[in-house]
């Protein structure tokens, strides 16, 4: 049987080989991942041959591969827009998908992904494993070796220099209108 596996995906996997290649050069922004990405492909669709071999080696080819790029790009710590570049390429299905739907998306994601990118560092990986990997901050906090109350602190912060970036300044929640704050070296707020 392997002797067979091992036929069938040379005549029927890697003779996509440059088609492949061409792919994820178009898609996948990280040029130096893109051996490692391809030989990922290959071993799914290898492992998944093993159980029952696709009717449509090609198409499921090039699905793993979309599938792939769109696992690496929600693992990945910290959201860059370039990660994501031609979303469209990865044919994610929206729901009332126009146009006009599709470009203001992309805008918001862009403008989100540039306030994301100006967090500090350590702020941005908090926010990024607390929100958006929607760890508990108890968690978060053994993983960094910090205690849970500057997690809280740098989640915070995090929102707050998000709000800052979409509206300019952040909100006084008590008394409804905009002011803007300060942060001393030690992250604490000042007016």
């Amino acid at each position: 049987m392997k002797d067979n596996l091992d036929d069938w995906f040379v005549r029927e996997i890697l003779v996509h080989e440059d088609a492949l290649t061409r792919f994820l050069f178009r898609t996948w922004r990280h040029r130096d991942d893109i051996q490692e990405l391809r030989q990922e492909i290959y071993v799914r669709v290898y492992q998944a041959a093993q159980t029952s071999r696709p009717t449509a080696p090609k198409s499921f080819l090039f699905t793993t591969a979309r599938n792939l790029m769109t696992d690496r790009v929600r693992r990945a710590r910290i959201v860059s827009i370039e990660a994501v570049g031609d979303i469209e390429s990865l044919n994610v299905l929206m729901e009332n998908d126009t146009p006009e739907r599709r470009l203001s998306s992309r805008q918001e994601l862009r403008r989100l992904a540039e306030a994301f990118d100006r967090l500090p560092d350590r702020c941005r990986e908090i926010f990024w494993l607390c929100r958006v990997e929607e760890r508990p901050q108890k968690e978060v906090a053994a993983q960094l070796g910090i205690s849970r109350k500057a997690v809280e602190k740098q989640v915070a912060k995090g929102i707050r220099r998000i709000a800052e970036y979409y509206f300019g300044n952040s909100l006084d929640t008590a008394g409804g209108g905009l002011h803007k704050q300060h942060e001393d070296e030690h992250g604490q707020q000042t007016d």
